[in-house]
């Protein structure tokens, strides 16, 4: 299978490593969390080649992730800011940097530390079930797909 052919699978894992599954575009959004909007910004923290980052970002903007917007007229010049699908992403971002501290820390400590905008102290990320809210593990939910005889009675 091509690459490029993730976004036609059923498979929303698939679905989802099209549009944010190769190693530059997450570090993309990571910096456009941290506030970073302009192509040469992006392309100083990365060190990323100009023609890598240009598609990265072409392909972030047709997937609905980013949006480009003017910021100066002579040379014409573009931000990127996130779309309300990137700013959705943000919580599985977080559960990826959580993840990865706890599975994969750095050798010199922490590399990061979430923290709340109200309290100013740690978070640690959880997801849980919107209508019971009982966290999501691996042993509490159970995926189930339209070939399996559950799907028509459980479609509600």
């Amino acid at each position: 299978m091509k690459w490029t052919e993730l976004r036609d699978q059923s498979c929303p894992v698939a679905r989802a490593l099209s549009v944010v599954g190769d190693r530059w575009t997450l570090l993309i959004l990571r910096d456009c969390y941290f506030g970073i909007r302009r192509f040469d910004h992006f392309q100083e923290r990365l060190g990323i080649t100009r023609h890598v980052l240009s598609d990265r970002l072409k392909s972030l903007e047709a997937s609905g992730i980013l949006r480009r917007e003017p910021y100066q007229q002579r040379p014409l010049r573009h931000e990127y800011r996130l779309t309300e699908a990137g700013k959705a992403f943000y919580p599985a971002f977080v559960a990826i940097v959580d993840w990865t501290e706890a599975h994969v820390p750095p050798k010199d400590g922490t590399s990061v530390r979430l923290l709340s905008k109200t309290s100013g102290e740690p978070i640690r990320p959880e997801v849980v079930d919107a209508n019971t809210g009982e966290p999501i593990t691996l042993t509490s939910v159970r995926g189930i797909t339209p070939s399996m005889p559950e799907w028509d009675a459980k479609r509600g």
